[in-house]
């Protein structure tokens, strides 16, 4: 295996900082992946640029990544008819105006955190529902568009990193049976997956946070100035701001003459949510944890799409052209969001191809006294995964070498596993080139580079606390 050494820091590093820097965040991932192939060719200047070019097409070579594009195109299609068909409005006005359970802006935001907390069987679904349903309500209460977006993300993936029935605990326990079976450690991967949740301190952390947050009304840092001038200037967004998701599929008003009904929201949404456990108990041939979330989302997706053009249909809210139309319609206002997840998996693949994980955790791996090993997994998984921009590759990259270096210096093995769940979700959680970040931004029609810089001091407060903590139980423990 090459070793690139600290050039294989490169790309996430200057990709990050140009994102911050200029907001371009096209550019500057695309500027990234260069600098990345300029170290894999030998610093070849055009054949660096020509494979630049060509890893835009590698990105369809993985099945997984062309199935979350072509979710996330057919997410505007739902997004677009649920809206067009009187299904969002009929739910807020069911909140706001007929039994007045949302009456300010503190029940608005636990609303989201509400749905964040229930929809746990897969991430993007999850960002996805709690994002479209609650945005037009924190629209009416004059909730930033930031906040919105650090309701999701801070809600969404920690629980789905805390509650072992989905595909992320499938995953996990797969990654600790590996090492179960190559004789690293002993025991049911199961139970051992189990007793490391109680050590996934940054979602728990998080999870407690965000209603605290909510209930005080208390922000901090650029979030307090989102959100003093979502209410005293009534501008969910800042002025230059770019929102993910164009005003096409953001603000559409129901079809004329269409009466409104929260349950065409509803069902469409309740179809895609129960798809995901079908899914995964067809694609794992009878057990659900050997599923596969990727297809299971896309078929998610898909049966929605198909359930709403029969109920719009049969209703008469629509004929078959026209939602044919809106289908297109809703796909094309994500281009930007597919344009950006493009360029997110071209820099994790670059990362990937120069070690860009492996290199950071082997520089502290077997170099620290025991009782410090737990924290030193966190920061290095939130490390990896804000370089990457993945916290499933920042499992698979730091799982067997956190197992190893806990037996190794004789670490709390529960806790180490723990530390690489919950460095991998905060290293997410400050990342531009996360994909799960990405989908908060388009969820809640977010700018996406405000999301990141105001959701970014909570993420390193909630991970100061966490590491602590992990000291604590790794000289205790």
């Amino acid at each position: 295996m090459a070793d690139y050494g600290i050039y294989s820091l490169l790309p996430p590093i200057i990709a990050i900082i140009l994102a911050i820097v200029t907001k371009q965040v096209l550019i500057s991932l695309f500027a990234g992946v260069f600098i990345g192939k300029l170290v894999l060719s030998g610093w070849a200047f055009f054949p660096a640029l020509n494979d630049s070019m060509q890893s835009v097409i590698d990105v369809f070579q993985s099945q997984s990544n062309t199935k979350t594009i072509v979710f996330s195109f057919l997410v505007g299609a739902i997004i677009t008819l649920i809206q067009v068909s009187g299904g969002v409005e009929g739910f807020v006005h069911f909140l706001t105006e007929k039994n007045k359970l949302i009456k300010n802006r503190k029940s608005a935001m636990l609303l989201t955190y509400f749905i964040g907390l229930v929809v746990f069987i897969e991430s993007s679904i999850n960002i996805l529902t709690s994002g479209t349903v609650s945005r037009p309500v924190t629209d009416k209460y004059k909730v930033s568009r930031e906040k919105l977006a650090f309701l999701c993300d801070s809600t969404c993936a920690p629980v789905c990193g805390i509650v072992p029935f989905n595909a992320w605990g499938a995953t996990l326990m797969g990654l600790v049976g590996l090492q179960v079976t190559n004789g690293i450690i002993s025991g049911n991967p199961t139970q051992i997956y189990f007793k490391s949740i109680p050590f996934n301190f940054y979602s728990i952390i998080t999870l407690i946070a965000v209603p605290i947050y909510i209930l005080s009304g208390k922000d901090w840092g650029p979030m307090k100035k989102a959100e003093l001038r979502a209410q005293n200037e009534g501008k969910l967004m800042r002025d230059g701001a770019t929102p993910l998701v164009s005003k096409e599929a953001s603000e559409i008003t129901t079809k004329e003459g269409v009466k409104p009904n929260m349950w065409n929201m509803i069902l469409p949404l309740l179809v895609l949510i129960l798809m995901i456990p079908i899914g995964l108990y067809i694609t794992g041939k009878g057990v659900i944890y050997n599923g596969s979330g990727s297809t299971s989302v896309f078929w998610a997706v898909s049966a929605s799409i198909v359930f709403s053009g029969i109920l719009y249909i049969s209703q008469k809210i629509m004929n078959l052209n026209e939602f044919i139309g809106y289908v297109y319609n809703g796909m094309g206002a994500m281009v930007s969001v597919i344009l950006l997840l493009v360029f997110a998996f071209m820099i994790g693949t670059v990362s990937s191809d120069l070690h860009t994980g492996t290199y950071m955790a082997n520089l502290v791996a077997g170099k620290i006294n025991g009782g410090f090993g737990p924290a030193m997994v966190f920061i290095m998984s939130a490390l990896i995964a804000f370089a990457t921009g993945t916290s499933w590759g920042t499992f698979a990259i730091m799982m067997p070498i956190s197992v190893q270096m806990g037996v190794a210096i004789d670490a709390n093995i529960f806790a180490c596993i723990g530390a690489v769940v919950s460095g991998a979700l905060m290293g997410d959680h400050c990342s531009p080139i996360s994909d799960t970040t990405i989908l908060a931004s388009m969820a809640s029609a977010s700018d996406h580079i405000d999301h990141v810089k105001t959701q970014l001091p909570y993420a390193l407060l909630n991970g100061g606390i966490a590491t602590a903590l992990y000291i604590v139980v790794g000289f205790i423990g």
